[in-house]
C-alpha cells in the first residue's frame, strides 16, 4: 500500500526535530454546493531542524516515531 502524502505549511517549530503542519483541503458541500475549507494539523519528523514557521512542505506517512508523529517531511 503506498504512502500518503500531503502538503501543507509549517506552524510551529519549537520542539526538537518536530514541526506541526497544517494541511488544507477543500470540497463541495453536498447539500449547499458551496466550497468548504478545512483545516487538519500534523506533527511530523524533521531530522535536522531545517524548517521554519511559514514554510511550505509536504510530509509522507511513516512508521510511529513517537506518541503523536507518524509523518516525516519529504522537501519544501
Amino acid at each position: 500500500m503506498p504512502k500518503r502524502i500531503l502538503t501543507g505549511v509549517v506552524t510551529s517549530d519549537q520542539n526538537s526535530q518536530t514541526v506541526t503542519v497544517s494541511v488544507e483541503r477543500r470540497f463541495k458541500h453536498p447539500l449547499l454546493h458551496k466550497t468548504v475549507r478545512k483545516s487538519k494539523k500534523y506533527r511530523a519528523h524533521d531530522q535536522n531542524d531545517t524548517f521554519k514557521v511559514g514554510d511550505q512542505v509536504r510530509i509522507q506517512e511513516c512508521a510511529p516515531k513517537s506518541k503523536t508523529k507518524r509523518w516525516e517531511v519529504l522537501e519544501a
